[in-house]
């Protein structure tokens, strides 16, 4: 199936997006002077947005595709948490799945921005794994939405949802259900991914997990293979301007380079990524189809300022012009 299949049969295909959730906050402004009380510049700040982030950013990258997300995760019961579910709603996201959890606030960065710069981040969160009982209570939600999806994508930013157990549990049941099974990854226990289609992790992160340094072509092919024999998994290592690299089981890498012209913000491609990977397996595309079109909407999203997203017609454009260059 080619690319432009694919696309033509993204439009309302459903998706389960599991994972952490967050509250994105920008501040946007402008510096005219340093500070008098530290060598520090002086933001004037001119306005304020909020966008979706982490998994919930995956599951609004989905609906900006044309697919149909099904979001599961937490948030606290606060105002961001209800300003996350609310930004999501707005896009299509059906937040039905998202449980609230009154003993940790609703993970919030807020980036500040001057003359399209990145100056400072600040956190806000309580990570650690989630309690037995929001397990539970996150795979019942999850029971209830799964016979209708196509696909699932876990997006791991490693504030605690994704525990061994739960995303254990989740992955036996995408796979009895006959689900492909996107995994963004986080921290160095990938064997809790065990079973799950695909895994993709950046450079640094495959690095991190198999404690040696991959500075070279050859470094990276043998990681993703021992990657993928010890999850017995096939394995993607997105390594930014160098592309990405596939590997699949009992078959030769394959190198999709980037398609990037000018990279302004990396914030959520890898976000990007992992939503037009799901949804391509989800219509019926082989794995290096999908990776392709993968490669292809994060050529779209980095060339934007900020947690951003990708729409079907940005896609379309950006892989015809990659199918004509390879010509």
């Amino acid at each position: 199936m080619t690319p432009a299949e694919l696309l033509s049969r993204f439009r309302g295909c459903p998706v389960l997006v599991v994972g952490d959730l967050m509250l994105d906050e920008f501040v946007w402004g402008s510096v005219t002077r340093i500070s008098p009380e530290a060598p520090v510049p002086v933001v004037e700040v001119q306005k304020r947005t909020f966008v979706a982030g982490g998994a919930a950013n995956t599951a609004a990258n989905v609906a900006a595709l044309g697919g149909t997300p099904f979001l599961a995760g937490l948030v606290g019961d606060d105002a961001n948490g209800e300003t996350v579910c609310d930004l999501l709603r707005d896009t299509g996201v059906d937040v039905g799945p998202v449980v609230r959890d009154s003993r940790r606030p609703t993970t919030t960065k807020t980036r500040v921005i001057a003359h399209s710069q990145q100056m400072l981040r600040v956190d806000h969160e309580k990570p650690g794994a989630i309690e037995r009982d929001l397990e539970d209570a996150l795979l019942a939600r999850i029971d209830a939405v799964l016979p209708g999806v196509r696909g699932c994508v876990v997006s791991d930013y490693g504030k605690g949802v994704i525990t061994p157990r739960f995303v254990g549990e989740l992955i036996a049941k995408c796979r009895e259900a006959r689900l492909p099974v996107v995994v963004d990854p986080k921290g160095v226990d990938y064997a809790k991914y065990r079973g799950a289609t695909v895994v993709k992790p950046n450079q640094l992160e495959a690095a991190k997990v198999l404690n040696r340094d991959l500075r070279d072509a050859e470094s990276v092919r043998t990681a993703g293979r021992d990657l993928g024999e010890q999850l017995d998994t096939s394995i993607l290592i997105t390594q930014g301007s160098a592309g990405m690299s596939l590997f699949e089981r009992h078959r030769p890498m394959v190198h999709i380079p980037t398609q990037a012209r000018e990279v302004y913000d990396v914030t959520g491609a890898g976000d990007t990524v992992a939503s037009t990977l799901t949804l391509a397996l989800a219509v019926g595309g082989s794995l290096e189809t999908a990776c392709r079109l993968a490669s292809a909407a994060a050529a779209v999203v980095v060339g934007k300022v900020g947690t951003a997203t990708v729409s079907v017609d940005e896609l379309r454009a950006t892989a015809g012009e990659a199918r004509r260059q390879a010509a």
